[in-house]
Formats: structure tokens, C-alpha cells, sequence
């Protein structure tokens, strides 16, 4: 099993969709809200270079955006 996490903030539809798509494909996850933590925000920063959520990190791999292709294959669906 991957570790993933998921830097998102609640009213990010991006966030959302990427997360739909976790729990249709039984991923388990981590989310962090970085509209509520700002050490977070800055570690999600620090990672991938982008303010923008989601920020997805599957075992190291930093991924920016929902993009389910990519999903499919880091994840190994």
C-alpha cells in the first residue's frame, strides 16, 4: 500500500474530484487542510513549488492538480 496525502483546503473542487476518486478506488489518505495550518501550507510549498491546491504526494512522487490518468498509474490501478 502507497502513502498518500493530499494538501487541499474545503471549497477546492479539485480537491474534491481527487478525493472522490481515492475513496471509488478504495485509496486510503491523508488530507491536510492547509487553509487551517500554515507550517503545512508551507511544507506543501517547500514540496512542489505551487501555492495551488490539490498538491498530492504518493510515496515521494509530488503531484499538482487532478489528473486521473496520473492517479492511475502512481497508484499502480
Amino acid at each position: 500500500m502507497k502513502n498518500v496525502t493530499i494538501y487541499s483546503t474545503p471549497t477546492c473542487v479539485y480537491c474534491k474530484k481527487t478525493k472522490a476518486f481515492f475513496k471509488e478506488n478504495n485509496v486510503e489518505y491523508t488530507e491536510i487542510d492547509v487553509s487551517l495550518d500554515q507550517k503545512k501550507a508551507q511544507e506543501m510549498i517547500d514540496k512542489s513549488g505551487q501555492m495551488g491546491v490539490p498538491v498530492i504526494d504518493i510515496d515521494g512522487k509530488i503531484m499538482v492538480g487532478f489528473d486521473q490518468k496520473g492517479l492511475t498509474e502512481a497508484l499502480g490501478l
